[in-house]
């Protein structure tokens, strides 16, 4: 007989207590338990396919993998964050905000799949067949794909058992729920048993299956955090909802680099993807930039990125001057503006300082520290660089120019799209790339007499 269990659940992070308590002793949220009665059964549930995994032990020498193992998604920026394209028997987990794109880039894929003799089976919790239909033919899209409006676990896991597809997708793990469970769709018991389900199908089956997840105000994947510790795979597609740029970044990958990212642009007939992302961030640059606007070279997994730099400063007579930072870490501008304080002589206290990434993109590395510093030297002192230059270097505290990584290929990079000179750090490994200028420096003060004179 089923036994029938009570506990108070977390909301924000599924710590659970056996009573109710008014603060979360695991994420500190305040009124987040809800009381959740969850039947658990001892009958273990019955596999009709068990041929992917194996119970004999073997050498992992002798293991061997052939070329079905990891199939393309047929676009190329989807499988380079993939880390080659999707593997059999993974678990995908995709998040965004709402309306980013999720479902659009998903369904693009299956799209290729099944037009390619792939068994795709497109499972939506949220729409009918018929709204389904309606989106599929405004984004084109083609081919024998299965489509099934369904919300109830049990029925998900007879109609993969049944169609025995080689890939699944669950649009979206939020709205699916168990009849085993009391509480509603979405609380973080049933996205556990939900999750729990999906990756048993997965790991015996070796079905490949693609979970779509929301995300929270803050940007974090709703739900409870062992949901991204259980999946293979953790994509986030983020972008402004109404800029046309999208950007599909790995979280976590079990089979390739977390370093990875794949630039979208968003039209009305769906994702087109981005060959060029540097072009797109400075297609709107003038050819005379104003004070402040430096190019820059970021990196972003195995490719380098030109983006430009915006710094703005202005007199306050407020005792305590702004500081705001976009798309840069805040207390890495905040270290910047004490280096140039310090070590070059500038008078910061009674400016207000604001620092922008053009096109909305997230820079984390610390290769964008120089071209921080002389977007800010420039507009303080009303004047422009070169806009053929380009800005590579980190800062020590002590006003030293530290080396970057894959200074080569970024340099190649600018020189590909035009750039007549790039200042980067002094390092005993040469950097020969033909048709740009190299200046090394070594200092910050002697970066900023190179570049402005």
């Amino acid at each position: 007989m089923a036994k029938v269990k009570s506990k108070w659940v977390c909301q924000s992070c599924g710590y659970e207590a056996p009573a109710y308590l008014g603060k979360c002793p695991e994420c500190s949220s305040w009124g987040t338990f809800i009381e959740e009665a969850e039947t658990i059964s001892k009958i273990q549930p019955q596999h009709e396919n068990k041929t992917f995994f194996e119970n004999n032990i073997q050498k992992i020498n002798d293991i061997i993998i052939d070329e079905t193992f990891r199939f393309s998604t047929g676009l190329e920026e989807f499988d380079r964050v993939l880390g080659g394209g999707l593997v059999e028997g993974s678990l995908v987990l995709i998040a965004g905000d709402p309306g980013i794109g999720k479902s659009t880039l998903i369904l693009q894929a299956c799209s290729y799949l099944s037009n390619n003799n792939v068994e795709v089976l497109y499972i939506s919790a949220e729409e009918s067949v018929r709204q389904l239909k309606s989106r599929a033919k405004r984004l084109k899209v083609t081919g024998n794909l299965n489509v099934l409006s369904q919300t109830n676990v049990e029925e998900i896991k007879s109609a993969i058992f049944e169609t025995k597809p080689k890939v699944v997708v669950i649009d979206s793990i939020q709205a699916i729920y168990s009849p085993a469970i009391t509480s509603s769709p979405g609380s973080v018991s049933q996205v556990r048993e939900a999750c729990n389900t999906f990756m048993e199908i997965a790991k015996t089956t070796g079905t490949t299956i693609i979970i779509v997840g929301h995300v929270t105000k803050d940007g974090t994947i709703a739900g409870p955090r062992v949901l991204e510790h259980m999946v293979d795979t953790v994509l986030q597609f983020e972008g402004e909802k109404y800029k046309f740029f999208r950007m599909l970044r790995a979280v976590k990958n079990r089979f390739g680099s977390t370093n990875e990212v794949g630039i979208f642009n968003m039209k009305d007939t769906g994702l087109e993807e981005v060959q060029n992302p540097s072009e797109l961030f400075l297609e709107g640059r003038k050819e005379a930039s104003a004070s402040g606007s430096v190019i820059i070279v970021t990196n972003e997994g195995t490719r380098p990125l030109l983006v430009e730099l915006q710094a703005l400063t202005g007199f306050t007579s407020y005792p305590a001057p702004r500081r705001v930072a976009t798309g840069i870490e805040y207390n890495r501008v905040l270290q910047i503006i004490a280096v140039l304080e310090r070590r070059v002589g500038l008078n910061l206290s009674k400016q207000d300082v604001y620092v922008s990434v053009v096109g909305g993109m997230e820079i984390n590395e610390p290769a964008a520290d120089l071209g921080i510093a002389l977007a800010i030297v420039t507009c303080l002192r009303n004047v422009t660089i070169e806009p053929s230059t380009t800005i590579i270097g980190e800062i020590g505290l002590s006003g030293e120019i530290r080396p970057v990584n894959n200074i080569e290929a970024r340099v190649n990079e600018a020189a590909k799209l035009g750039f007549k000179k790039a200042i980067i750090p002094k390092s005993s490994i040469k950097c020969n790339v033909k048709g740009i200028e190299i200046i090394e420096v070594s200092k910050l003060t002697d970066a900023i007499t190179k570049a402005i004179g």
